[in-house]
């Protein structure tokens, strides 16, 4: 990947590292996450391609890549959100589309369901997050990280369909030393405790999903070992202004896996919220 440039900014007195490229309409990108995951990891072969039509932000989200490492137990989730909506302010941006990856497409509709959203969203697309993850093997790999290599092998093998990631020491390592930075295990680990006894936080599909005033495409993974067959394709049936598309072939990261039909339905939706809409006929017969 190239053609993008590292910046940072100090965000309510946090350091916030983001990746930028390209120039047009803005387009902000959320990674995923599971331990080692960040904003270049995570869109390495998205950027390149949205940058050459739109001006693209990546966020490394608070706890991830090269962020601050921040611990919040009463509202990790928004937190994060409320961190992206003061970046974006910062940066100008006071409309955008935004396109987010597992825990990056849930803290999308998380948002957009809310009662008082504070995200600026044009319009989004959810990739593999929002349906609910199945228990086993692979959604306990997600949780039981134990800053090993053999770990980060067993939660790889749970995002990709291709046992060609497992088996790419290069990929393997890459997450490993994004998940064990300074401060990075603590952070994310932090996410998944629950008190004892206290009720569980609502399912994804427990969302008021009526409420999102966007147009939305839902992107699900054919070969996901997280997620339910079919669960985009039941979202979207309950937003508003949505439509879902299966890729098939691929696990729970299919941008990374199948990145030239992904960036082909990321640019065909784009595209089609950034053009004008016709002139009516009055006008053309004119």
């Amino acid at each position: 990947m190239s053609g993008f440039a590292h910046r940072t900014l100090v965000v309510d007195g946090l350091h916030t590292h983001f990746l930028e490229a390209g120039a047009g309409e803005p387009v902000v990108l959320l990674h995923g996450g599971e331990f080692g995951a960040s904003a270049e990891i995570g869109w390495e072969h998205t950027i390149d391609a949205l940058a050459q039509r739109y001006h693209l932000i990546a966020p490394d989200m608070l706890g991830f890549g090269e962020s601050a490492k921040v611990i919040d137990f009463a509202d990790g989730r928004g937190m994060r959100i409320r961190h992206i909506a003061r970046l974006c302010a910062l940066l100008g941006i006071e409309s955008a589309y935004f396109i987010g990856n597992s825990m990056g497409a849930v803290n999308l509709l998380a948002d957009t369901t809310a009662e008082n959203p504070v995200l600026p969203v044009r319009a989004m697309v959810t990739i593999c997050g929002g349906g609910q993850i199945r228990a086993g093997e692979h959604m306990q790999a997600l949780y039981d990280f134990d800053a090993t290599l053999p770990a980060m092998r067993r939660i790889v093998t749970a995002l990709f369909a291709s046992p060609a990631y497992p088996a790419d020491e290069d990929c393997v390592r890459r997450r490993f030393e994004s998940a064990t930075a300074p401060g990075a295990w603590e952070a994310i680990a932090a996410a998944r405790f629950r008190r004892p006894g206290a009720a569980p936080p609502p399912g994804p599909g427990d969302r008021p999903f009526e409420r999102i005033q966007v147009p939305t495409l839902v992107i699900e993974g054919g070969a996901d070992k997280l997620l339910q067959p079919g669960w985009a394709a039941e979202i979207a049936a309950r937003i508003p202004d949505a439509r879902s598309a299966v890729v098939d072939e691929a696990g729970h990261c299919p941008q990374l896996e199948r990145p030239e039909a992904v960036n082909a339905l990321l640019l065909d939706f784009l595209d089609g919220q950034s053009r004008p809409a016709p002139a009516p006929d009055y006008v053309r017969s004119g």
